[in-house]
């Protein structure tokens, strides 16, 4: 029975045995089915095997396995074991890791969720300026007091006043500075300076003349 050489050179290319990973019957059956050693140049997958194999020839008796397997090689035969040769190839030998990948992806899922409920839970930090507003009366006539009450009687979320003097612009005139915190998201000045202006018998203009971020 002859032995498909450009077959059995396909197979050695990437493989040590015809079966397995040790010598075995399936190689002493190929081997045998062999006539003379192989052309070195024409085949030299199979002719270093077949040196190989021989160094065993001796121990022929007494290696495991079947000579089936080598059957796939051989003129006339079921080429079965190649087929079997490449299932073999596809076998996990660790067994699969999709398990632990879910795994993985669980616990990083539950950190980014810990994470993000920390962060929104997370108090935030409120802005916050600082803002000097002068308010200019009519004339010297105007009453100051009354000017000073009718500003700080604007009462509003995130608004909060603070001292205040007045400072001599000329003439006999004086203007009111007063100090207040505002938060930023919370008070617009212009709408404030517009409800200023509201009390215009005391009021004839109002400018931010200072403002600094907490």
């Amino acid at each position: 029975m002859s032995v498909d050489l450009g077959k059995l050179e396909a197979h050695l290319a990437t493989r040590s045995y015809v079966e397995g990973y040790t010598p075995s019957q399936a190689d002493v059956a190929v081997f045998k089915a062999i006539s003379a050693a192989p052309s070195a140049s024409a085949n030299p997958n199979v002719a270093r095997w077949y040196t190989h194999i021989k160094s065993y020839e001796a121990e022929f008796g007494a290696l495991s396995g079947s000579s089936s397997a080598g059957e796939a090689f051989l003129g006339g035969a079921a080429a079965a074991a190649p087929v079997k040769e490449e299932e073999d190839d596809d076998i996990d030998l660790f067994g699969s890791d999709d398990d632990e990948d879910a795994e993985a992806e669980r616990i990083k899922a539950e950190r980014v969720a810990a994470y993000n409920a920390k962060k929104a839970a997370k108090p935030k930090t409120v802005a916050k300026s600082v803002v000097t507003l002068e308010v200019k009366p009519w004339d010297d006539e105007t009453d100051m007091v009354k000017l000073e009450e009718s500003v700080r009687s604007i009462e509003q979320e995130g608004l909060v006043w603070g001292a205040s003097k007045l400072v001599p612009i000329g003439y006999g005139i004086k203007k009111l500075q007063i100090t207040l915190v505002v938060e930023d998201e919370l008070v617009s000045l212009d709408e404030l300076q517009e409800r200023v202006a509201e009390f215009e018998d005391y009021v004839q203009s109002s400018d931010v003349a200072a403002m600094q971020k907490l």
